[in-house]
């Protein structure tokens, strides 16, 4: 629990927040005033299924580039969405839809998204004014959490991976039952950024609104996957798009690590300074998913690499419109106890892994730790650059979760090298070698 001083000190620091956004948008939003955040194209029409996630999605970027504190954040889109969808959709629906393809069962009519994001940025206001005269109560997580996250493009001519972090899930989603929920995904874009982007915006969202959130998360997690899958591909026939995405997601609920992935981005868990092997990645090579290609009636051929009909390296995925069902969207998951003896949970895209071996993880964050005095902000930043200079030309993207301090990590190691891996000859070198330093 915050304590008096520190929930006071969160109270001015919103209220501090929300007069400045009030004072650059003193006034609603005009029928033909322009729209607070670029691009206006996102969202531009989108069906009444989409629309709330890419609302809400558009506020997450308008109200981070504000620095709004992350939790106030949640609670102001949380509650200026819930008030968005009080009002009738239809009243936004576009009169003409010839972008529907009208034999693709029954699509839903499109919305003209520049009236729902300036209704939207509306309620968005009008959810600001009443919150400064009084925040409401903003609950941070009981569990320590701290995360470290770094992106780069790499060699490649353009940056198809996205990623989400989510501590504040319970907020983002008015969830109010004292159980500590956050979510964490990496997405890994190939024939364009629309797959990854889409994921990015609507997976989490189809996590919370599954039916059995409370009662099943990992099976809501799985099935999202499948759901996010099924609705880019109504967007990919209607746009006629033909990217496609792997992804990873990570689902804390409790005690509780709960993940799944499609395709061959990973995730993996560091315990005791042991690297977990967590999951399996889909790649057309093992042998479930050639035998799954083949029996629909597709191949796995070989030419720089194991590719699924000549062309994609990975066996599943969200989108690939063209080569379905051989591509497929359906995720594994798997669920695990934290016991409070885990370190962090890192996920990264293939770019990363490629070149990284998990075990190679365990030696490059604590060398990083070591000299950084146990602070683990910049962990992501140091293993992207590993990653690279073992030869990664992809784009590359690391996102670290730390379950405990990585001061304590650090120290653990440090009082008994055992923890490290037993036939791990760098850690070792490298606890000698701090240990020669903190000695002189």
């Amino acid at each position: 629990m915050a304590c008096p001083e520190a929930a006071a000190a969160e109270v001015e620091e919103a209220r501090a927040f929300l007069g400045s956004l009030l004072r650059d948008f003193p006034k609603a939003l005009g029928p033909d005033e322009a729209l607070p955040w670029s691009p206006p194209g996102r969202g531009a029409s989108p069906s009444p299924d989409e629309a709330p996630a890419e609302m809400a999605d558009l506020a997450r970027t308008f109200l981070g580039s504000r620095n709004a504190p992350p939790l106030l954040a949640a609670s102001l889109i949380h509650a200026a969405v819930s008030d968005l969808l009080q009002t009738d959709l239809s009243d936004f629906q576009k009169q003409n839809v010839e972008e529907e393809e009208a034999g693709h069962h029954g699509t839903s009519p499109l919305l003209d998204g520049g009236p729902l994001q300036r209704c939207f940025f509306n309620k968005l206001w009008e959810v600001c004014c009443k919150w400064q005269k009084q925040p409401p109560t903003l609950k941070p997580l009981d569990r320590y959490l701290q995360v470290s996250i770094h992106a780069t493009r790499n060699t490649r001519r353009k940056m198809e991976d996205r990623h989400v972090c989510l501590p504040e899930f319970n907020q983002l989603f008015g969830m109010t039952d004292n159980v500590d929920r956050a979510y964490f995904a990496v997405f890994d874009g190939h024939g364009g950024i629309d797959a990854a982007n889409y994921a990015a915006t609507h997976l989490h969202v189809n996590v919370a609104h599954h039916k059995e959130i409370l009662r099943n998360p990992v099976e809501a997690l799985r099935e999202a996957f499948e759901k996010t899958d099924e609705m880019f591909l109504l967007k990919a026939r209607r746009e006629k798009l033909r990217s496609g995405s792997t992804g990873v997601s990570a689902l804390i609920v409790g005690n509780k690590l709960h993940i799944a992935w499609l395709g061959d981005s990973q995730v993996m868990l560091v315990q005791r300074g042991k690297a977990v092997t967590l999951m399996e990645p889909h790649k057309p090579e093992r042998q479930d998913e050639r035998q799954r290609i083949e029996a629909l009636g597709g191949c796995v051929t070989y030419t720089d690499c194991w590719r699924v009909n000549g062309t994609l390296a990975v066996s599943r995925a969200i989108g690939d419109l063209l080569q379905k069902p051989y591509i497929s969207g359906c995720a594994d998951s798997a669920s695990f106890e934290l016991t409070g003896a885990e370190d962090y949970v890192l996920l990264a895209c293939d770019g990363f892994f490629d070149a990284i071996q998990p075990f190679e993880v365990v030696d490059h964050v604590l060398e990083h730790l070591m000299q950084n005095k146990g602070d683990g902000l910049k962990t992501a930043e140091s293993l992207v650059s590993a990653a690279k200079e073992s030869g990664s030309t992809d784009n590359i993207t690391v996102l670290v979760v730390f379950l405990r301090e990585p001061k304590e990590i650090m120290a653990d190691c440090l009082r008994e090298p055992k923890g490290c891996p037993e036939d791990d000859s760098a850690a070792k070198s490298l606890f000698n070698i701090f240990s020669s330093k903190t000695n002189n």
